[in-house]
């Protein structure tokens, strides 16, 4: 899955899902912003490469992201 072809849209979304699934601290955004250096959508794919490697896809396919309803959802 080579996050970076995504839309931006789907970025969003699916970065929204993800983080919608994992425990908010500190050190979880951090390794985020280490990965993006203040680019919006090298941090959407940081957290899309992030959860493909925990769960084998897109948020929106597998795991919990799959279950998450967004408000706004295309």
């Amino acid at each position: 899955m080579d996050a970076s072809k995504l839309t931006l849209r789907q970025l969003q979304t699916e970065s929204a899902r993800a983080l919608s699934t994992m425990e908010a601290t500190n050190n979880n955004i951090y390794q985020f912003n280490k990965q993006a250096h203040h680019n919006s959508q090298n941090w959407y794919v940081a957290v899309i490469d992030w959860y493909v490697k925990q769960y084998g896809d897109l948020p929106s396919r597998a795991g919990p992201g799959k279950d998450i309803k967004l408000v706004y959802d295309d």
